[in-house]
């Protein structure tokens, strides 16, 4: 039976446009790091190494003769972003952020059962077959966001201003503190196909319960 998100992971990647919590546990990811401006033609390259990387995996898994334990063919997961500025620009905020002092780290969740073997196996073969220098940045590795907020925006990623001014008053009414000003975009549209104002991704941050 194939596993497909969308229908066995919905706590995780379709909220409905209300703030609400949720603890979400250790997830594997390929992940790559990045800065500067979204809207630069760099950034597609990394969204591409990324999805590459995916797919050979997803494949690979299909057709070897010797599975990892637990293994069932999947959909290939969502493009996630977790998204802050530089130092310089913290040092001089003035309630603007410019894109091109974005820091970002953009990631791809892959399923509970693919090794690190199996993984660096993948690497080396994306490197011969699809070669880009970007493939030396990624990484593979496991992480925990502990209990979070988290809201479907719906339209511009210029407006999810409004969408997290709703989450952090759902934060403060339910004696909940934000851990950072750090944030995770999950995107369930692709933004090149997708008018914007019908753009869905999901918007999350880390908090903790107030003592």
């Amino acid at each position: 039976m194939k596993q497909e998100w969308r229908k066995s992971e919905k706590a995780l990647y379709l909220p409905k446009a209300k703030a609400e919590k949720l603890t979400v546990p250790a997830l594997k990811f390929i992940t790559i790091k990045g800065e500067g401006n979204p809207n630069d033609s760099k950034f597609a390259e990394y969204i591409a190494v990324l999805y590459s990387l995916s797919y050979a995996i997803k494949m690979a898994l299909k057709k070897t003769n010797k599975p990892p334990e637990g293994y069932q063919d999947y959909t290939v997961y969502p493009l996630e972003g977790i998204w802050d500025i530089n130092e310089k620009a913290k040092e001089n905020y003035n309630g603007y952020i410019n894109k091109d002092d974005l820091v970002f780290t953009l990631m791809i969740r892959q399923p509970d059962f693919l090794t690190e073997s199996f993984y660096q196996e993948m690497l080396e073969l994306t490197r011969r077959k699809k070669p880009h220098a970007l493939l030396d940045k990624v990484n593979f590795e496991s992480i925990e966001e502990g209990l979070c907020v988290q809201m479907l925006h719906v339209g511009s990623y210029d407006h999810e201003g409004e969408t997290f001014s709703i989450m952090e008053s759902y934060a403060q009414e339910n004696d909940l503190i934000r851990l950072t000003k750090t944030h995770r975009e999950i995107y369930l549209s692709d933004f090149r196909k997708v008018p914007e104002e019908k753009l869905k991704t999901v918007l999350r941050f880390q908090v903790k319960q107030k003592s």
